[in-house]
């Protein structure tokens, strides 16, 4: 019994739906500042600053997606050499080290709070914490998402491809368990 790696519940495909919104709107905004300041000669100042925030949303909550979707960087050519037993090793020290990084993420965050919450954007005069706070999220997502691959492998519903959380190529990758996915 083994979980589908890239089944998305109703939480990861609202991620993925702000994730959208987040990219039509810098489109929208983006597009539409070039055609007011070459066609009218005139602009909405506020467009560049809410498409960069726009941006900065799309990254943090892309790297939660991506987590939970095994789609980050990585190498597996020793680790795909080792037996069960090594793959299993490597995977908990990875998974530990990550969950170190996004507790250290999430300390530098609430160390920063009282700076950003206090500190205003240039042209909307919004809390900078709604940019930079989106460290909150992006620690305590990838934490979870890491958390719940651990509880995965101690109750023995990991398979062996799934030991290895990224793949150097696509050649590599197991068959698609979830429809329409290539």
């Amino acid at each position: 019994m083994s979980a589908a790696p890239h089944r998305s519940g109703p939480v990861i495909r609202l991620l993925e739906a702000f994730i959208a919104f987040c990219l039509v709107a810098m489109v929208v905004m983006v597009f539409g500042n070039v055609v007011l300041r070459y066609g009218f000669g005139s602009g909405l100042v506020m467009s560049e600053e809410l498409s960069r925030f726009a941006f900065i949303w799309l990254v943090f909550v892309g790297a939660v997606v991506a987590m939970h979707e095994g789609a980050h960087l990585g190498v597996d050519t020793v680790v795909t050499a080792l037996p069960r037993s090594g793959r299993v090793a490597c995977l908990v020290v990875s998974e530990l080290l990550i969950l170190a990084c996004c507790a250290m993420f999430f300390w530098g965050t609430w160390r920063q709070h009282e700076v950003n919450a206090t500190t205003a954007a240039q042209v909307t005069g919004m809390s900078m914490i709604w940019v930079f706070g989106m460290g909150y999220f992006t620690s305590v997502g990838i934490a979870l998402v890491t958390l719940r691959k651990l509880w995965l492998l101690a109750t023995g519903r990991l398979s062996d491809d799934q030991l290895i959380g990224v793949h150097e190529s696509e050649e590599a990758l197991p068959p698609a368990t979830s429809g329409g996915r290539p």
